[in-house]
């Protein structure tokens, strides 16, 4: 059975930091495109951060640019987004998603194409 699973939210006040992770397991993630996505109540879930298959290509949304980094962790057959300067308005529920193998990691960000599998979350909230 394949199953994602997020670890690493928590309370964070403005400007710190978080570290979250993605662990697979029934498969191995650096076969896969895996992309972080945030949903916050009363919106769609937006991409945050996708990576291609080979950890060659990454892809970020404007606001979190400069801020946020995407990395594999094969070793662990992990993904790992580290968040730094976090504002308030990256309070949300955390989601990572596995995409096709030849998924790009653009249009997996912006429309979720390719993805098939989702884990269950992790809240991040970024308050004083």
């Amino acid at each position: 059975q394949l199953q994602l699973a997020e670890s690493g939210g928590g309370l964070v006040q403005p400007g710190g930091s978080l570290r979250l992770s993605c662990r697979g397991s029934g498969f191995t993630l650096d076969y896969y495109a895996i992309g972080w996505f945030r949903q916050v109540p009363g919106k769609e879930r937006e991409g945050i951060s996708c990576i291609n298959s080979d950890g060659g290509s990454t892809n970020y949304a404007e606001d979190v640019k400069g801020r946020f980094t995407i990395s594999r962790d094969n070793g662990k057959n992990t993904v790992v987004l580290q968040m730094n300067n976090l504002k308030p308005e990256d309070t949300g529920v955390y989601y990572c998603a596995a995409g096709g193998r030849f998924a790009d990691e653009q249009r997996m960000c912006d429309t979720q194409e390719g993805v098939f599998d989702w884990g269950q979350g992790t809240q991040v909230t970024v308050s004083s």
